[in-house]
């Protein structure tokens, strides 16, 4: 139990999650995102999440080729290293291991199998409104690097600050989410 309790500890220093809750008995898996009772459950469900990465060693990379362009600065309609816009950048990444993705976060937005937020994986895209909360298309797009429990890690191409890790709890986020597409298993056909 105490490894548990220092792992979820861990977990939410780098998620920055500023309450954390623990009850007797309860894990959550990342995989499934439920609750699990046993350590044999647990342990399953662990296996699960290293074979889909076993199937689909590319998302790693991905994710990894992201993380080396952090703080390239954000340039509007930029589609290079030189400077991304939030679309640009994640066609750039994806462009890089054989998956062509169109120029506009609204298009991205049909490409993939639509996930719910429950079941979303590194790889998967991540798409919000644009600057207003109230709008009703998609106008941004990230990339899921990370999942843990409830906690949505992305990098993306933001205005304010180029390309950075952000959290789907954070306010702002939150109130602009779209949904998730899944286009790293198209990563398993190359």
């Amino acid at each position: 139990m105490l490894k548990k309790v220092l792992l979820t500890a861990v977990f939410a220093v780098s998620f920055g999650i500023t309450q954390a809750q623990s009850h007797d008995n309860l894990a959550v898996i990342a995989v499934d995102m439920k609750p699990v009772d046993t350590d044999h459950e647990a342990s399953v469900s662990s296996q699960s999440n290293a074979a889909f990465y076993d199937r689909i060693p590319g998302v790693s990379n991905l994710i990894s080729f992201a993380k080396k362009h952090l703080a390239i600065r954000y340039r509007s309609g930029g589609t290079t290293p030189s400077g991304f816009d939030c679309s640009g950048f994640t066609r750039f990444c994806y462009s890089h291991f054989g998956i062509n993705l169109p120029h506009s976060s609204a298009a991205q937005g049909n490409v993939g199998l639509k996930v719910e937020k429950e079941s979303a994986m590194p790889g998967d895209l991540i798409f919000f409104k644009g600057h207003s909360s109230s709008g009703s298309s998609i106008g941004h797009v990230g990339m899921i690097t990370e999942v843990v429990g409830n906690q949505i890690k992305f990098i993306h191409s933001a205005w304010g600050g180029g390309i950075r890790f952000d959290y789907l709890h954070a306010d702002y986020y939150r109130n602009r989410f779209m949904g998730i597409r899944r286009v790293g298993k198209m990563l398993a056909a190359k």
